[in-house]
C-alpha cells in the first residue's frame, strides 16, 4: 500500500512540475503527404541536434513539443525519400504548423516498406521494448527485431524459421504441443526462452504461432523482469510478438504458398477504413504440411480481426482477436540418455539415429487451439502526460497425444518410448495501466513510466498418466513390452494402454500484483540514465481443493542503464544492469531414509546481468551496428543436497557470459544486408557434486551452441528491364553443442553445421512472386535439449501474392 501511495504522490509532483514547463513550451505539428496526396506514415521528423522528435502516424500527422523558444532546423527523413529541412522560429507558447510532401507516391512508399527492412534502428522509436517511446540508441538494453517484410522475402511460413535472423538465439526443440510448455524452446544467452508475450501482454500457447498476423518479432536480450515480471521471461531474454494493426487506407494481399513435404498455405490480409475515425483489418490463414519423416503432419486455421477507433486527436481504441486451431502428429523428442548411467553412445556416428524415422503415426495427433483477445486505450492527457490501458484475455489448450523416447540401460541400444494423453486448458487474464510523461525539471529532461500490472492464470489439467508403448532402437527396430499384449501406434491401442494409468484432476490458479517505475533522465542531449524498479507480489492459490499448497512471495527487481552518445543520433556507448527472478514453490522434504516429512519454503530465484557495448547508426543512416559483452549470474537456484536427494537448499548458482554482434546495412540503393555473430559460455558454479542438472563446472542443459552466426542479403534491381526483380542469399552457422555434459554420464556433442538459404523474386506494384530454397546444401543437422532431433533436409517453396 505504501508503494502505491508513493506512486500517487510522485504523479502529483510530476504533474505540478510539468505544469510549470507547459506554460512556456511551444509546439510544432503538421501533416506529411505523398505526391499523390495520401498520408505518409512512419516518416521521421525531428529538431536538429535535439532529442525532440516524432514519427508520423497512419494519418500522416506529427506533433513535437519544444520546451524553449528559439530558432531551430526541422529535419525530415524516411527510407527511400529525399531528406528535407525547414528553419523555424518559435516563441514561448507558440503553436505553428509545418506540412511536408515527400517525393514518393503512396504505392512507392508501400513498396519501399516491403522491399527493405527499414533497418534504421537507431532512429526508430519503439514503445514495446521499454514501455515508453525510445530510440534504440537511447536504450541501454540490447534488442533485435524481425519485421514482416523480411519474413516475406524469405518465404517464411512458420514462426521458428523467422528466429534464424536474430543473433544469439537458437532452437533447441520444436513445439511439442504438450501441456504447460508445449511451445517451441529456444536458447538465448545460455538460458531457455519461449514466445510468451503478445504486444507486451501475456500470450501463452502450447503449440505454434502463425506468422500471418505478425508485424514484428522483438527479442529483448538479458533478464527483463523489471518491466515484464516473472511469468513470461527467461533469464536470457524475452520474445515479444507485435501483431498487425489497421491503417486508414484500403489495402491487402491474397497469397498462396506451395512447397516441399506437401506444404500448402493460403493467406488473406484485408484492410479498410470504415470512416475517418474507424478502420478494420482481417487476417486469415489456412496451412497444411507433411513431415520430412515417415509420419507426421500439421494442419491449422487462423483468423485475426482487428479494429481501430480514433475517438479524437487524443483518444484511440484498439481491439485485436486471434482464433487459432492446430492439429499435428509430432515426432517424439529423442532423449538419448537416462541421466544416470554412463552414455552408451558418445556421438552422432555411434548413435546412428535414422533421421527419416518419426517413431509415431498420423493417428496419434495433438490439438492446440488458442483464443486471444486484447483491447487497448491510449489517451493523451496533456502535452506531457499520456495513458495506456491494456487488457488481455487468452485461452489455450493441449488435447491429444504427447510422447518421448527416453534413455537406455547401459550398453543397450533399446530406448523406452512413453506416451500420455494431454487434456489441459490454460486461461490467462492481464490488465496493465501505464502512464508516460515527457517533461523537464530545469534543463534536465525526464521520460517517466509509471505502471500497474495485474496477472491471473488458471490451469485445469485432466490428462492421463504415462504408459510405456514399446522399446525402439535408433535404427527403427521395435520390441514389445509384452509380446502377448502388443501395443500399436493407433488411438484405440494407445487409449487401451492408458486406460489403467489414471489421470490428473488438477485445478490450480495464481495471481501477481505489480507496480513499476522507470525514468530516462537526459542530463544533456548526449548523456542519459535509466533508473527502473519493479515491486512484485506473487500469490499462488495452488490446487482449488487444497489450502496447504498456497504460498506467496514478494520480490523487487531493479534495472539501471547509462547511455552516452559522443555523436548524437549516430554513436551510443551504453552499459546496463538488469534483473529478473522466478518464484519458487515450497516443497515437502525428507530425511535420507524417507522419514520426517516437512515443508520447506524458499525465496525467489534471481538473475543479475551486467552489460556494456556500443550502438551505431552511421553513414547517413545506412549502417546500424550493435556490439555488447554481458555477464549474467543466477543465484538461489534450488538444488538437491549432497548425500540426500530427498532434501534441497538454494546453493545453486549459474554463470553465463558472452558477446553479441548485430549488423544491418543498406550500402547501396536496393541492397540490404543483415548479419550477426554471438558467443556464449555458461556453467554451473555452485551445486550438488555430480547431480545431472547442476554439477559444478558443467553446462546446465538447453543452452544451445556456444557460437552462432547469421547472414542475409538481398538486392532489388532499381531500373531497366529487371526493375522490381531481385534475389537474396544467406544462411546460418551453429557451432558444436554439448547437449549432455556430466561427469557421471559423460559428454554428448551435436556437431556444428552451416545452412544456406536463397530466394529469387519479382515484387511489382500488384503482384509478388518468389521462389525460396532452404538448406540448399542438404545438410543433415540436429538440435536438442538433452536430446537428439534431426531437422529438415533441403526444401523449396513458391509464393504468388496479389496486392490491392
Amino acid at each position: 500500500m505504501k508503494l502505491f501511495q508513493s506512486i500517487i504522490c510522485l504523479l502529483t509532483v510530476m504533474s505540478c512540475g510539468s505544469g510549470i514547463v507547459l506554460a512556456q513550451k511551444a509546439v510544432i505539428s503538421g501533416h506529411i503527404t505523398t505526391t499523390d496526396g495520401k498520408p505518409a506514415s512512419q516518416v521521421n521528423i525531428r529538431i536538429d541536434g535535439k532529442n525532440w522528435a516524432d514519427i508520423s502516424d497512419i494519418n500522416g500527422n506529427y506533433h513535437i513539443d519544444v520546451p524553449t523558444a528559439g530558432t531551430y532546423l526541422l529535419r525530415l527523413t524516411a527510407l527511400g525519400t529525399r531528406e528535407q529541412t525547414k528553419e523555424v522560429y518559435l516563441s514561448a507558447g507558440a503553436h505553428i504548423k509545418e506540412d511536408f510532401v515527400i517525393n514518393l507516391t503512396y504505392a512507392q512508399l508501400a513498396d519501399v516498406t516491403v522491399q527493405a527492412r527499414q533497418i534504421l534502428l537507431g532512429n526508430k522509436v519503439t514503445y514495446g521494448v521499454a514501455k515508453m517511446p525510445l530510440k534504440n540508441l537511447e536504450n541501454p538494453q540490447v534488442y533485435s527485431s524481425v519485421g514482416a517484410d523480411l519474413m516475406i522475402q524469405q518465404g517464411i511460413t512458420n514462426f521458428d524459421d523467422a528466429m534464424r535472423n536474430v543473433p544469439g538465439i537458437s532452437r533447441t526443440w520444436a513445439s511439442t504441443g504438450r501441456a504447460g510448455d508445449g511451445a517451441t524452446y529456444f536458447a538465448l544467452r545460455g538460458f531457455e526462452a519461449q514466445p510468451s508475450l503478445y504486444n507486451g501482454l501475456p500470450g501463452f500457447t502450447a503449440g505454434d504461432l502463425d506468422p500471418a498476423n505478425i508485424e514484428e518479432i522483438q527479442v529483448l536480450k538479458g533478464p527483463s523482469g523489471t518491466l515484464y515480471g516473472a511469468n513470461f521471461v527467461g533469464y536470457g531474454g524475452v520474445i515479444n510478438v507485435i501483431t498487425k494493426k489497421p491503417y486508414f487506407e484500403k489495402g491487402g494481399t491474397l497469397s498462396y504458398t506451395g512447397g516441399s513435404f506437401g506444404l500448402s498455405q493460403i493467406t488473406a490480409d484485408y484492410n479498410t477504413p470504415l470512416n475517418d475515425s474507424m478502420a478494420f483489418r482481417m487476417v486469415a490463414d489456412y496451412h497444411t504440411e507433411n513431415s520430412f519423416q515417415d509420419a507426421g503432419f500439421k494442419k491449422s486455421f487462423f483468423l485475426a480481426p482487428s479494429f481501430t477507433y480514433r475517438a479524437s486527436d487524443r483518444l484511440t481504441f484498439d481491439f485485436m482477436a486471434e482464433i487459432y486451431h492446430e492439429e499435428r502428429a509430432a515426432a517424439p523428442v529423442f532423449f538419448h540418455t537416462n541421466r544416470v548411467d554412463p552414455l552408451t553412445f558418445k556421438d552422432i556416428a555411434s548413435l546412428n539415429l535414422n533421421p527419416e524415422l518419426s517413431f509415431t503415426s498420423n493417428d496419434l495427433t495433438i490439438k492446440n487451439p488458442r483464443f486471444n483477445i486484447q483491447a487497448q486505450m491510449n489517451y493523451k492527457i496533456s502535452g506531457v502526460w499520456s495513458s495506456q490501458t491494456a487488457i488481455s484475455r487468452s485461452v489455450s489448450w493441449a488435447d491429444g497425444y504427447y510422447g518421448y523416447i527416453f534413455g537406455n540401460e547401459q550398453g543397450s541400444d533399446h530406448f523406452e518410448q512413453d506416451i500420455t494423453k494431454e487434456n489441459q486448458s490454460n486461461r490467462v487474464f492481464d490488465i496493465q495501466q501505464n502512464f508516460n510523461a515527457d517533461f523537464k525539471i530545469g534543463s534536465v529532461r525526464n521520460r517517466l513510466l509509471i505502471g500497474l500490472d495485474y496477472f491471473s492464470q488458471q490451469i485445469v489439467n485432466n490428462g492421463s498418466g504415462y504408459g510405456i508403448v514399446r522399446f525402439v532402437t535408433p535404427q527403427g527396430e521395435v520390441f514389445q513390452v509384452d509380446d502377448s499384449h502388443p501395443v500399436y501406434l493407433t488411438k484405440a491401442s494407445i487409449d487401451s494402454l492408458l486406460a489403467g494409468k489414471g489421470n490428473s484432476l488438477s485445478n490450480t490458479s495464481k495471481q501477481t500484483y505489480a507496480a513499476y517505475v522507470s525514468d530516462v533522465i537526459n542530463f544533456t542531449p548526449n548523456l542519459s540514465a535509466m533508473l527502473s524498479l519493479r515491486a512484485d507480489y506473487f500469490d499462488n492459490k495452488g490446487e482449488k481443493g487444497n489450502k496447504e499448497d498456497d504460498f506467496d512471495q514478494f520480490a523487487l527487481s531493479p534495472k539501471f542503464g547509462l547511455v552516452y552518445q559522443p555523436v548524437l543520433d549516430q554513436v551510443s556507448l551504453f552499459a546496463n544492469y538488469q534483473n529478473s527472478f522466478m518464484n519458487v514453490a515450497p516443497r515437502t522434504v525428507y530425511d535420507v531414509d524417507g522419514s520426517n516429512p516437512r515443508l520447506k519454503t524458499f525465496k525467489p530465484e534471481h538473475a543479475n546481468q551486467w552489460e556494456a557495448g556500443i550502438k551505431t547508426n552511421i553513414i547517413q543512416n545506412k549502417l546500424a551496428f550493435t556490439a555488447s559483452y554481458y555477464d549474467i549470474k543466477v543465484e538461489d537456484r534450488v538444488t538437491p543436497l549432497a548425500g540426500n536427494i530427498n532434501d534441497a537448499d538454494q546453493r545453486g548458482k549459474v554463470h553465463s557470459r558472452g558477446f553479441d554482434l548485430d549488423l544491418e546495412a543498406e550500402p547501396a540503393a536496393g541492397l540490404s544486408l543483415i548479419a550477426g555473430y554471438s558467443h556464449n559460455k555458461i556453467e554451473n558454479t555452485s551445486a550438488n557434486k555430480t547431480d545431472f542438472y547442476t554439477e559444478k563446472g558443467r553446462a546446465p542443459g538447453g543452452q544451445g551452441p556456444q557460437d552462432l552466426a547469421n547472414f542475409w542479403g538481398t538486392y532489388t534491381f532499381q531500373q531497366g528491364a529487371l526493375r522490381n526483380f531481385g534475389f537474396g542469399i544467406g544462411g546460418n552457422y551453429a557451432g558444436v553443442y554439448k547437449v549432455v555434459d556430466n561427469s557421471a554420464t559423460g559428454v554428448f556433442e551435436l556437431p556444428s553445421y552451416t545452412l544456406v538459404n536463397a530466394t529469387l523474386y519479382y515484387n511489382g506494384r500488384h503482384v509478388r512472386v518468389s521462389l525460396n530454397g532452404n538448406n540448399l546444401l542438404d545438410k543433415q543437422y540436429y538440435i536438442g535439449y538433452w536430446s537428439v532431433n534431426p531437422q529438415r533436409p533441403v526444401n523449396y517453396s513458391m509464393t504468388v501474392a496479389f496486392k490491392l
